[in-house]
């Protein structure tokens, strides 16, 4: 009996344990408090991992721009154009040649492209306010997609609201991770970016280089399902342009698909401006995919693909950057309808802007510019070899009423760093003589 205080306190002890371990179990649970734990020490987040001015990308773009700061030299870029701007443009009220503007065969400020738009806007508004699939459609629309169609000679066309835009959905919805996607060593940003989010292969070859491709296909073909290869009808930063018939056969010839970028080449290539194809003289349906951009050439904004009824439709309906995007302007696709239409009336702008361009080569190579493998089709690059000395030639040329944007690391190599001449079909002989001189002199 002297144990029972003992043994009844050991009880107790007992039920005040099972108690408490039901009310630990019933916190713990859905809807109950979670146990109290040991205190924690939290790792501390750096702050370059949430504050935008510590950014990487950010913080090389200020090295640069206090490096150039230091140097005397200004930001060549962001110049404020004050109207038009085709051969001549004004910033800071003051005229200017300018070699700085796409504007090829000066359709924008064209008096029939301008009156298209205002028309198109008073009839459809500023916007359509919603994806063409679900109510954002309008007869401009498709004009413009059965004449680009027809340009090329292929089934039809889409129109996307972004030319950059264009190339990462149709490549980055087409392709996935069990493809390969072979391109140009010097392609685009857009082709690169549309690579990345399909997730497939990329595999670059030297610039031009098609027997360089029919090697690599050799041997990686078997290895994939679908395979695209990707050109670009005129190099942007180079003005040159590849044997499209060469890289025909040989996508035949390996079963893949060949896609040709032509912002560049429509409106300049061809002896209607109709671009590679016309160029060269090949069938449009010789090429899987034709992509090429409203905002050159055919003064609007915007990009596009030409093809095969099946392609088009198949964009039409499931690619992302048109399925979820809002329809063109009216006004856009206005202008760059009656920008086509005035191409195919005026075929002697083309002839002009290639006589233009073919001139202004062979005056920069007679006063020993560097010019590297330009062909004369409306694009020129003067090679300086630094994005310093560029830099500083565009601002000495600025400074004698020549408007010319330098080019510059990481857009180029370091060693390749150039400024970048677009020519128009309405700079005359006289300009380009006066700026190769004056580019001669300060070089």
């Amino acid at each position: 009996m002297k144990k029972l205080p003992g043994l009844a306190a050991g009880i107790k002890d007992k039920l005040i344990q099972q108690a408490l371990e039901r009310k630990l179990r019933q916190a713990a649970s859905p809807g109950g408090l979670a146990p109290a734990r040991p205190t924690e020490k939290k790792a501390e987040v750096p702050e370059e991992h949430y504050r935008f001015h510590l950014h990487p990308g950010y913080q090389q773009l200020r090295i640069i721009n206090d490096g150039a700061k230091r140097l005397g030299v200004k930001n060549p870029f962001f110049k404020l154009h004050e109207g038009t701007a085709g051969a001549d443009t004004q910033i800071g009220g003051r005229e200017f040649i300018n070699y700085a503007s796409y504007n090829y065969l000066n359709m924008s400020g064209d008096p029939a492209v301008t009156a298209a738009a205002k028309a198109a806007i008073d009839r459809y508004g500023t916007s359509v306010s919603a994806s063409r699939l679900v109510s954002g459609e309008r007869p401009v629309h498709r004009e413009l997609e059965v004449e680009i169609a027809a340009l090329y000679g292929v089934d039809d066309a889409i129109t996307f609201v972004s030319g950059h835009a264009t190339n990462v959905s149709t490549i980055g919805y087409l392709f996935g991770p069990r493809d390969l996607v072979l391109h140009d060593e010097l392609i685009h940003n857009s082709v690169l970016q549309g690579i990345q989010l399909s997730g497939a292969r990329r595999l670059p070859f030297p610039h031009n280089d098609w027997e360089a491709l029919d090697t690599i296909l050799n041997e990686q073909r078997h290895q994939f399902e679908r395979v695209l290869i990707v050109l670009e009808g005129i190099y942007s930063m180079d003005g040159d342009y590849p044997d499209l018939p060469r890289f025909i056969e040989i996508k035949q010839r390996h079963r893949a698909f060949l896609m040709v970028d032509e912002a560049h080449s429509l409106g300049v290539m061809g002896a209607r401006g109709y671009g590679i194809r016309e160029h060269f003289g090949v069938d449009g349906e010789d090429v899987d995919i034709w992509m090429g951009t409203l905002s050159k050439t055919l003064a609007g904004c915007g990009g596009y693909i030409a093809g095969e009824t099946a392609l088009v439709e198949h964009l039409k309906f499931l690619a992302p950057g048109f399925l979820y995007s809002v329809g063109m302007p009216p006004s856009v696709a206005a202008a760059s309808l009656a920008a086509l239409r005035r191409m195919k009336e005026l075929p002697d702008r083309v002839a002009t802007l290639q006589a233009r361009g073919k001139y202004f080569l062979e005056q920069a190579k007679a006063a020993g510019i560097d010019t590297g493998t330009s062909t004369g089709f409306a694009v020129v690059p003067a090679i300086t070899g630094s994005s310093l000395k560029a830099t500083r030639l565009s601002a000495a040329l600025f400074k004698q009423g020549i408007n010319v944007q330098p080019i510059l690391y990481p857009a180029v190599p370091e060693k390749s760093a150039r400024l970048r001449f677009f020519i128009s079909c309405m700079h005359t002989e006289a300009q380009i003589r006066a700026t190769v001189k004056i580019l001669g002199e300060s070089a």
